[in-house]
């Protein structure tokens, strides 16, 4: 049971955590370098602004993967907590930087949210923004059971759903998921800041889908990269290679009077990117995909009146379901249109009596 803990650093990342631990009534303390800080997420409900009198039950160090092992051997030697975990988006430094020194290792469980925003900031925190989504928690060896149950009730308090990693593992999935697709954001963004204004009037849903996340603060992702550049450099190598081959192969194209021999296998290079693209994209984002395991799917029949469709889009996406993750399909033996919405198994109840509070009908099946 966690009744009290303290969150150091009380960014994005820490100040939700705050709000999502003081909803479920949990005390928390907010310890920040920057005094206004810790303020201003106090000010938010977030919790009490300043260190606690005596121990809490857990302390969550929420600063960049570079300061963690820093800050978390203070914490440990001011007697800060009985449990500690972290929320840095690189383990394996992490974890080398705690193996000596640290005065208590086995209360210690490496942990890192899922969630995130391009915005940054105490303002920017939300209490719901790690509900339905993976924690992933790195317990080492010496990590005691009690720490570790610490923690998962924490989590379980935020609303996400723990999964346990290797470190090592856990940098190379995050690099490929989540560090190389900043760094690719980052690098079309740039292409668009001298951009001419005739251009940037042109520019759509599609680009700005393409650089959100590049809107994040460089000072933590230098600091996130930098702690990841192994793995990140390894993804990087490989799109280097596919970058070369199509940028041949779009050459082949411009050049005048190229055979046609020449002409279809740049074609066919260009078309394959793309097919492998598109199934990439049908990996994260279908119902039944490699990404939907331990996801449930809702069903929802439509009866095909004008503006049926939009109204359940609006629903679905107050109740937190992204676009991406609805299906219309048609069927004779269905009697008609429905609509499938994927959800994770920790949000799935609540995403249902949401849209049935609204006068939908839902049924909801699990995805194994």
């Amino acid at each position: 049971m966690i009744r009290t803990a303290a969150v150091v650093g009380t960014g994005l990342i820490g100040t939700s955590a705050g709000l999502a631990l003081s909803r479920r009534g949990v005390h928390v303390h907010l310890i920040d370098a920057d005094e206004s800080a810790a303020r201003v997420a106090a000010a938010r409900g977030a919790g009490t602004a300043g260190p606690p009198d005596g121990t809490v039950d857990l302390a969550v160090i929420a600063v960049p993967p570079g300061l963690v092992a820093q800050v978390l051997e203070q914490q440990q030697r001011r007697g800060l907590a009985r449990a500690y975990t972290d929320v840095a988006s690189v383990k394996s430094p992490t974890a080398l930087g705690i193996g000596c020194g640290l005065p208590h290792p086995d209360v210690f469980v490496g942990g890192h949210p899922m969630a995130g925003s391009e915005r940054s900031g105490p303002l920017a925190a939300r209490a719901d923004l790690f509900e339905g989504r993976p924690w992933i928690l790195t317990p080492g060896p010496e990590t005691s059971p009690a720490a570790l149950n610490g923690v998962l009730a924490a989590v379980a308090l935020c609303g996400a759903v723990p999964r346990v990693m290797e470190p090592h593992a856990h940098d190379r999935a995050v690099a490929l998921v989540s560090h190389t697709p900043h760094l690719l954001a980052s690098l079309m963004a740039a292409r668009l800041a001298d951009a001419s204004g005739d251009a940037l009037r042109l520019a759509g849903r599609g680009v700005r889908d393409v650089i959100r996340v590049a809107g994040g603060d460089p000072g933590l992702w230098t600091d996130i990269i930098r702690s990841n550049a192994p793995a990140i450099a390894e993804i990087l190598e490989a799109l280097a290679k596919d970058l070369a081959q199509l940028t041949r192969a779009l050459h082949a194209l411009e050049v005048a009077g190229s055979g046609e021999d020449a002409a279809e296998d740049a074609v066919a290079v260009l078309r394959e990117l793309l097919v492998r693209g598109r199934d990439g994209w049908a990996a994260v984002h279908e119902p039944g995909g490699a990404a939907s395991a331990g996801e449930v799917t809702l069903t929802v029949p439509l009866a095909g009146r004008p503006g049926e469709v939009d109204r359940l889009l609006h629903a679905a996406q107050e109740s937190g379901i992204g676009e991406q993750d609805i299906r219309l399909s048609w069927s004779r033996a269905a009697t008609g249109l429905s609509a499938s919405l994927a959800a994770s198994r920790l949000s799935a109840e609540s995403v249902r009596r949401r849209l049935a509070d609204d006068g939908w009908r839902v049924s909801v099946a699990a995805v194994p």
